[in-house]
């Protein structure tokens, strides 16, 4: 089950490859976020020494939460095995390669987040994608209409 999506990395970047990591979080944390108080459009994902970490993913306050203060905005840890890390490292030293979240969701009532590695696209890049998307949508349409008849 999808709780957020970052719609606006598949159209800023090439996504090279994709993971799945788990989350470090804290008890109110995970029921905002089941809740659906979540927001990864602005984050992003590095590495701070040998450890991954998610930047700016912004999680809402918890309405029931007692006496637990948890920030909305801070680093929250990435869970992944020692040799995945090690491999994205080296993959992350390329130039011009970075790591975006793409979505977050429940899988066996564990919250997971999808990230992929990705390249920058450039205006002509999005330029021609929109007008891909455009052609296909025609298509669809004209398809459409002619099972229709």
């Amino acid at each position: 089950m999808s709780i957020a999506t970052n719609r606006k990395a598949r159209h800023e970047y090439h996504i090279l490859e994709k993971y799945e990591a788990g989350i470090a979080l804290k008890g109110s944390e995970v029921k905002s976020i089941r809740a659906g108080n979540v927001s990864i459009k602005e984050s992003y994902v590095r590495f701070f020494n040998k450890e991954l970490f998610i930047v700016g993913m912004h999680i809402a306050e918890y309405e029931n939460r007692g006496y637990d203060d948890v920030q909305s905005i801070r680093n929250r840890k990435l869970l992944l095995h020692r040799k995945e890390l090690s491999k994205l490292k080296s993959k992350i030293d390329e130039k011009g390669v970075t790591m975006v979240p793409l979505s977050l969701y429940l899988k066996k009532n564990l919250i997971k987040m999808e990230f992929g590695l990705a390249k920058g696209k450039k205006l002509w890049d999005k330029r021609k994608d929109k007008q891909d998307k455009d052609v296909k949508r025609k298509i669809d349409r004209k398809m459409k209409e002619y099972k229709n008849k």
